[in-house]
């Protein structure tokens, strides 16, 4: 058991394709809210249930990250865990509000309102604040996102990967499609760049690869470009507008 304690954990990750079959999957689900912002905005458990409605700024299109809710073990018992502070620093990070994320959290918003109308006293108020509430207000806990995840795997026959592993799949999406290992940083709110480096590396040696071919068409003094089957007109995308777009490539609607 000794041992057990410092083995690493090897995250796996859904490619595209998979994240667009969940998403179509967990549509107008309880897991929804957390799926989408765990595989698109590459959200932690914790940063997930933490989500709170003054962390969305609709008019600047903008969500910060800045409030996690975490459950700790204590004797046996679940210890729900509030912070007004991430998990380090450059976790407190901004993200910009996607049209198909705000359109969800709308619909959240007013069904909020219609279940304390038909709750009336019965709806718990203690957790007005948070986005992510069941039918009569209480707040999602953060183990019902793990163990509910997993059910609704094996429920549609979906490759099993732990919840956590959709934070891994959106980095994978976003390296894939082009966008360096420091914007991922700081789409993640990792501390520092070597975590993101040396999580990802295995990733990045596909890039490592495609480099290789250019390098080799333009020696061979052939057209070449990129992306593989690309001109290079369509590499020009700046790679911000490829934290906001690209990422579309996974359909929320």
């Amino acid at each position: 058991m000794r041992g057990l304690k410092n083995k690493k954990i090897v995250g796996s990750f859904y490619d595209g394709e998979e994240i667009n079959n969940l998403f179509k999957v967990v549509k107008n689900s309880k897991i929804e809210l957390a799926v989408i912002l765990a595989a698109f905005y590459g959200l932690r458990r914790s940063e997930v249930v933490g989500l709170k409605w003054e962390a969305i700024d609709f008019n600047n299109k903008s969500i910060t990250i800045r409030h996690t809710v975490t459950g700790v073990s204590v004797e046996g018992k679940v210890i729900i865990v509030e912070k007004d502070r991430t998990k380090n620093k450059a976790s407190h990070r901004t993200l910009p509000l996607v049209l198909q994320f705000e359109d969800l959290l709308l619909k959240i918003k007013e069904q909020q309102y219609i279940n304390r109308k038909i709750c009336k006293k019965s709806y718990c108020s203690k957790y007005l604040k948070y986005i992510y509430l069941d039918e009569i207000g209480q707040r999602i806990k953060p183990e019902y996102i793990t163990q509910h995840f997993q059910i609704v795997l094996a429920k549609n026959n979906l490759r099993k990967i732990r919840f956590h592993d959709l934070r891994h799949s959106c980095a994978s999406l976003l390296l894939v499609n082009g966008v360096g290992m420091k914007e991922i940083q700081e789409w993640l709110g990792h501390s520092d760049f070597s975590t993101t480096a040396n999580i990802y590396a295995h990733l990045d040696y596909s890039a490592k690869i495609e480099s290789a071919n250019v390098m080799i068409n333009c020696l061979n003094g052939k057209k070449f470009s990129r992306k593989m089957g690309e001109n290079s007109e369509e590499n020009t995308t700046n790679k911000k507008a490829i934290l906001q777009d690209k990422s579309s490539n996974i359909a929320i609607n």
